[in-house]
């Protein structure tokens, strides 16, 4: 329960931003519209699992931020661009400190959560771009490559984060009398997310699949969509961009597990997870 409010969390942030970001003056309204109810749907249902695990300040902040997407998909209804946009920011806000309250209370969690949210989000919101096209066949074929340069960008961000934390934790972290591939086994590792180098054969299962999906998959399945705009052929796109949502959503979620699944070393991490336990069974 905790891994999906915190997934939840994540999708509505990275959602909320990459509407944002969208171009209105290219894409129609009702791209914008349909979308908030979704981040309505996202949203509302965090909440309710928030309420369940008793995180009182989440529940508010999700519920808030459900109300503003909900009036939000009402000015888009009735084409008030910029009002409609002021609302994806402020649920955007929302779901950020959501994000960041179900967490880790570390500056380094917190951007690496706040990235793969914006990761999620941007490449989900580049496939229902791309789906848009059949409603609106005239739009702009470069609004959907933008989005697309965007969520590699983002990953971009992302793979540079990890790398550079599995880089640290190599050179901090070594044993001298171990390998170099034990080494950088632990290394990379505790670099996705926060476990010490020990992993049970579950753990190392989920370990090769968060590189894989997540981070080495991804960025080809997101190439091959925008090289087939060149054609250009939208739906053979999109087609694409749907099983790079199943890449990034597996790469998340078993980046999520990692940190269940490896043994924990952080104390801050351990007493922010004790703490949501207590609360969910008081």
């Amino acid at each position: 329960m905790n891994l999906l409010v915190d997934f939840l969390c994540r999708f509505s942030f990275g959602l909320a931003v990459a509407l944002c970001i969208t171009p209105s003056t290219l894409v129609p309204s009702g791209f914008f519209r349909v979308n908030t109810l979704v981040l309505l749907g996202l949203t509302t249902f965090a909440a309710l699992l928030s309420s369940t695990l008793g995180l009182s300040v989440n529940i508010w902040l999700l519920s808030t931020a459900a109300l503003v997407t909900w009036f939000g998909s009402v000015l888009w209804y009735a084409d008030r661009r910029l009002a409609g946009l002021s609302c994806c920011g402020v649920a955007a806000t929302l779901c950020g400190f959501a994000t960041i309250e179900f967490g880790e209370s570390t500056i380094a969690q917190a951007g690496m959560q706040m990235l793969s949210g914006c990761l999620i989000g941007f490449t989900v919101n580049a496939m229902l771009l791309g789906h848009w096209y059949l409603n609106a066949p005239g739009m702009r074929v470069d609004v959907l490559r933008r989005s697309i340069d965007q969520t590699l960008f983002v990953w971009g961000l992302l793979f540079c984060s990890v790398v550079a934390m599995v880089v640290w934790d190599f050179n901090t972290g070594g044993h001298a009398d171990a390998t170099l591939f034990n080494n950088v086994f632990r290394a990379v590792t505790s670099a996705a997310p926060g476990g010490n180098g020990s992993l049970d054969e579950t753990g190392l299962a989920l370990l090769c699949l968060r590189w894989l999906a997540g981070l080495l998959g991804l960025p080809v399945l997101l190439w091959m969509s925008r090289m087939t705009l060149d054609i250009p052929n939208t739906q053979s796109a999109t087609g694409i961009l749907y099983v790079a949502c199943l890449a990034v959503i597996l790469g998340e979620l078993t980046a999520q597990l990692l940190g269940m699944t490896a043994v924990r070393e952080n104390p801050v991490g351990r007493q922010n997870q004790e703490k949501i336990q207590a609360e969910g069974t008081a």
